[in-house]
């Protein structure tokens, strides 16, 4: 970087000798325009905009901007977490705007999710665990340089101040002042403290976390003026799209190029390994010309699979002596069921699922006429890799990228991964400095999305004489390591002997993250194999788990208040039964209770009534958790009872949502209560704790009314006919 002088000099020295305005740099990070900054008109700008640390800027009139590191799609990120660093920095938060911070994550990422680098992520329900202490710490360091600016104009000692919402208070002398009047004589302290968690606020004295505010990005959504990705339109944009074909990695081989090249607008054809794109004027040209397309597929792994065919093959798979990944032995699993009493075994199944999410999958990028620079314009959860792939995509330094962050449509774990902007990226640099905006179809995602695997959860438990559960053995067989195990432990059932196993099988499928993981297809397995112990040994399904959790008191709490609130004593009235599920999810320890009623002609199961309790340690925004669990719950109900993917010769045999079924209002529960336990602990993730809950207490209440088993996701009316048949 160079001066007005055009003496070379470090940043550190340069925002010293340039400060109009006294700035900070240190533990929160340095302002991020400096990071890619090129000109000094570009610093003086921002010396102009008097941020007070990189997470807020303050400005003479008190109000205030605090950015966002999180994604918003829909869970409440723009509130609860500029909330948290709020709480701290004791700001008035009616004088509060939130804007998305930019993406450096040197500055705005968290070390929560590894402790080699800062991440920005949002995903796996983490993002305000991830952020709690961050947002804390960064909030009190706020506070503590408008108090050390207030103690020096005032000469008095820091230690004789204190703040109220938006002011710094000097109480011997009844001054105070506010926080956009300390602005002119702002002063950064020589050291600023890393404040630990004893300095922080205590959890009784909150006075923003853990009370409803409004929500800061509902009112623009409700007027239409929010902005999604897809909204973004640029002056001489283009359009690109992809025909990826059906069969995952096969390799396209086009036959037309110079019939294509001749069609109304289209720019320019671009191939990539597995896809070939078409750049045009119009975005109708260019699926105009995707569908003229004439290309040859190579063969692939997926060649010749045959999704409903794999069961077969995974349950030999499972009986199999060919050890596969053991993911945890505890006690000794083999000496408990030769000293058993009784063994119980079982396996489940789970279908391919799709994410479904609303705003279809799209970005816009611009690359520099020198090829060297490039802005980013895109819906994304974010990942691990620096500004989302766009930098190794075009041979660029991840500092000549600058990344905006818009609304997603849903991620539900489809945008944490960045293909589609890759994708983006290769079609701009190939008309820079034209824009491009990439556009997914519907049925691009559908057919070529990434989904979560197919696997089959074979599971053994053993009893003693007197019904205690001994021992549990876990074996899942599937696609994709972390995927397909993800939620198979269970450390709050007191089982001295427990055996998990991974027995991967490849078949060539994208996968990816889907709501909750693994939770949802292996928390069912589990908890149906508690419930059909409990049963046969006579004892109340509810009874059974309060026996195994009387060493780990949260769970408990969490399964007495369900229990409560379902009124779980007393039956259900005629042609209805309730089941309940435990699980634990991102730290969140949940209990969901249902009452379903089947029709027995046409095998639709209907959830009356859904109950749950969580204990999430703090809760941050408790209107924004029940939604996030509410619409948790109802995800799960939509999977469980219609989303299923079937892949024939392994090709993707659903193309959109009428073949792709989603739940539909008339399905809705008539009433869904959740009950939050109170907690000072560090919070958990919510989004997806609810999620999971449905399958297995769906199959345990539909055993507790038919007496038969549902053992495959999803339940559609045919697999329920054929279980009451059985």
């Amino acid at each position: 970087m160079k001066n007005s002088n055009s003496h070379t000099q470090s940043r550190r020295k340069f925002l010293k000798n340039s400060s109009g305005v006294a700035l900070f740099i240190g533990a929160s990070g340095l302002i991020p325009s400096w990071v890619a900054c090129k000109d000094v008109k570009a610093i003086n700008k921002q010396l102009e905009m008097h941020r007070l640390t990189a997470w807020v800027q303050l400005a003479e009139d008190g109000s205030l901007t605090i950015f966002n590191p999180g994604a918003e799609m829909g869970q409440g990120s723009m509130t609860a977490l500029p909330l948290i660093f709020a709480e701290e920095m004791d700001a008035d938060w009616s004088k509060v705007k939130v804007a998305f911070s930019p993406q450096e994550a040197e500055i705005y990422g968290s070390e929560y999710w590894s402790s080699r680098r800062k991440i920005m992520l949002s995903a796996g329900s983490r993002t305000t665990t991830g952020y709690y202490p961050v947002l804390r710490k960064a909030g009190a360091q706020a506070r503590h340089v408008l108090m050390h600016s207030a103690a020096k104009k005032w000469e008095v000692d820091i230690a004789e101040l204190s703040t109220k919402p938006g002011k710094v208070l000097h109480s011997a002398s009844g001054k105070e002042m506010g926080y956009g009047e300390i602005l002119p004589f702002l002063q950064m302290p020589d050291e600023l403290p890393e404040f630990s968690e004893a300095d922080l606020t205590d959890p009784k004295d909150f006075r923003l976390i853990g009370k409803d505010v409004p929500r800061t990005d509902i009112p623009e959504k409700v007027d239409g003026s929010a902005k999604f990705a897809i909204d973004v339109r640029l002056p001489n944009m283009l359009y690109g799209v992809y025909e990826r074909g059906k069969l995952h990695g096969s390799k396209p081989s086009l036959q037309n190029q110079t019939e294509i090249e001749a069609m109304p607008g289209v720019v320019k054809i671009v191939e990539i390994e597995y896809a070939i794109g078409v750049i045009a004027e119009r975005l109708e040209q260019a699926l105009a010309a995707k569908k003229a397309l004439k290309i040859d597929w190579s063969e692939a792994t997926a060649s010749g699979f045959n999704s409903q065919e794999a069961y077969a093959a995974y349950e030999k798979i499972a009986s199999s002596n060919k050890k596969g990944d053991v993911v945890r032995d505890i006690g000794n699993f083999r000496q408990a069921k030769a000293q058993s009493a009784k063994t119980y075994t079982a396996d489940f199944k789970n279908d391919y699922v799709y994410h479904a999410q609303m705003e279809p999958l799209n970005s816009v990028i611009q690359v520099a006429e020198d090829g060297q620079s490039a802005e980013v314009w895109v819906g994304s959860q974010q990942g691990f890799t620096p500004k989302m792939g766009v930098p190794k995509a075009l041979g660029i330094p991840p500092e000549n990228v600058k990344v905006n962050l818009m609304y997603l449509g849903g991620g539900l774990g489809r945008r944490s991964l960045t293909d589609f902007i890759t994708e983006c990226a290769f079609l701009a640099k190939e008309v820079a400095p034209r824009p491009v905006k990439l556009m997914w179809t519907r049925e691009d995602d559908l057919t070529y999305g990434c989904y979560r695997p197919l696997s089959l959860q074979r599971l053994t438990a053993t009893t003693d004489k007197d019904g205690n559960l001994t021992g549990l053995s876990h074996y899942v067989i599937g696609d994709g390591p972390n995927l397909t195990s993800s939620g198979i432990l269970n450390e709050y059932y007191d089982i001295p002997n427990k055996y998990y196993e991974l027995r991967e099988k490849e078949e060539g499928i994208r996968l990816k993250h889907w709501r909750s993981v693994g939770h949802s297809p292996n928390k069912f397995a589990i908890e149906s194999m508690i419930d059909r112990v409990a049963h046969d040994q006579g004892v109340d399904p509810v009874e059974y788990r309060r026996r195994l959790m009387q060493k780990f008191p949260k769970a408990l709490a969490s399964l007495e208040k369900a229990a409560e609130i379902a009124n779980w004593e007393n039956s259900s009235t005629q042609a209805r039964a309730k089941g309940v599920a435990f699980l634990e999810r991102s730290g969140t320890l949940s209990t969901g209770i249902c009452e379903i009623s089947v029709d027995e002609s046409t095998g639709k199961i209907r959830v009356h009534h859904f109950w749950s309790a969580h204990d999430a340690g703090v809760i941050v925004q408790p209107d924004i958790v029940k939604a996030q669990i509410e619409g948790g719950i109802i995800m799960g109900m939509s999977s469980v009872f219609s989303e299923q993917l079937t892949i024939q010769n392994g090709e993707i045999q659903q193309s959109n949502f009428h073949d792709y079924q989603l739940l539909r209002m008339a399905d809705m529960p008539e009433s869904i209560e959740t009950a939050l336990i109170d907690s000072t602990e560090r919070p958990m993730g919510v989004g997806e704790s609810s999620t999971p809950l449905v399958a297995c207490a769906v199959a345990n209440a539909f055993f507790s009314l038919t007496g038969k088993r549902l053992q495959h996701l999803p339940f559609t009316p045919e697999r329920v006919l054929e279980a009451l048949k059985s």
